[in-house]
C-alpha cells in the first residue's frame, strides 16, 4: 500500500463487522484531511513524532489513527505486525504508539511489564471498550493515555479523554466503559439513547445513527453497547 498517495486518492478501510459481515467503507481525501488534523491535534503529533503502527492498516485505528495523521507532515512512522514482547523492548524508540484494549492486556501479561517506563511516550487505544483497568495501568507506568471512540464511518479519535500521570485515576461507571470528554464532530443522543454523528471527519453528510447505545454524564460520553 502506498501510503502517501492515499492522502490524494483516499482509500477503502473494512469495519469492524460489529452488526453484520465487514464492509469496506470509503475514505475521501477531505474526510482524511479533516481526520488527520482532529488526530494530530488531540495526540500532539508533530513532525519529529516517531509513531509505531502495530494495528492492521485495512482498519481505521491503524490507518487513521496515527499513521496517516503523521505521513501526512512528514514524520517518522515504523510499521510492523503486533508482538507484545517485541513492542516492550521497541516502544522505547518512539513517541507514539496506537493499540486495542486487547494489545494493552497483551502487553502487560509480558515479562518485560515490570520494568517498562513509559514516560513521554502517548499511548491511544480503542476499537472496543478501554477499560478503566488498562488506562491506569499504563498511566502508572508514566504514560499519556488517550482512550477514543471511533467508527470506519467516522475516524478512530472522534471521541476521546486524555489520561496523563498528574490526573486522578480513571473509573467506570455501572455498565459503562469512557468514550472521551473531547468530540471533533457534532454530537445528538437519540431519545433511545443512540449517538448520532455528523461533521468533517465523517463520511456521510447527513447525522449518521452509530448504533452505539451511550449516555453523557459527569462531563463525559460513556459507552454501554450496541443498538
Amino acid at each position: 500500500m502506498e501510503l502517501k498517495s492515499i492522502l490524494k486518492n483516499g482509500t477503502s478501510i473494512t469495519s469492524s463487522g460489529t452488526t453484520g459481515a465487514a464492509k469496506q467503507i470509503y475514505q475521501s481525501p477531505d474526510k482524511i484531511k479533516y481526520a488527520n488534523q482532529a488526530a494530530r491535534d488531540v495526540q500532539k503529533i508533530t513532525s519529529t513524532s516517531k509513531i509505531y503502527t502495530v494495528c492492521k492498516l485495512d482498519h481505521a485505528g491503524g490507518l487513521l489513527a496515527q499513521t496517516l495523521p503523521a505521513i501526512e507532515i512528514d514524520a517518522e512512522v515504523h510499521i510492523e505486525q503486533f508482538n507484545p514482547f517485541r513492542w516492550v523492548t521497541n516502544i522505547k524508540h518512539f513517541t507514539h504508539s496506537h493499540l486495542t484494549p486487547g494489545m494493552c492486556l497483551a502487553i502487560s501479561k509480558t515479562k518485560g511489564w515490570n520494568n517498562l517506563d513509559l514516560e513521554g511516550k502517548i499511548i491511544a487505544c480503542g476499537s472496543d471498550r478501554v477499560p478503566a483497568e488498562s488506562i491506569n495501568r499504563f498511566v502508572a507506568k508514566g504514560a499519556t493515555f488517550i482512550a477514543n471512540w471511533g467508527m470506519s464511518e467516522v475516524g478512530p479519535m472522534a471521541i476521546n479523554k486524555t489520561y496523563t500521570p498528574q490526573d486522578a485515576v480513571a473509573y467506570d461507571l455501572p455498565g459503562y466503559t469512557i468514550m472521551g470528554d473531547t468530540a471533533f464532530c457534532d454530537i445528538q443522543i437519540s431519545e433511545w439513547n443512540e449517538l448520532m454523528v455528523k461533521g468533517d471527519i465523517c463520511v456521510y453528510d447527513d447525522w449518521f445513527a452509530t448504533g452505539d447505545i451511550i449516555k453523557f454524564e459527569k462531563g463525559s460520553y460513556w459507552y454501554y453497547g450496541r443498538k
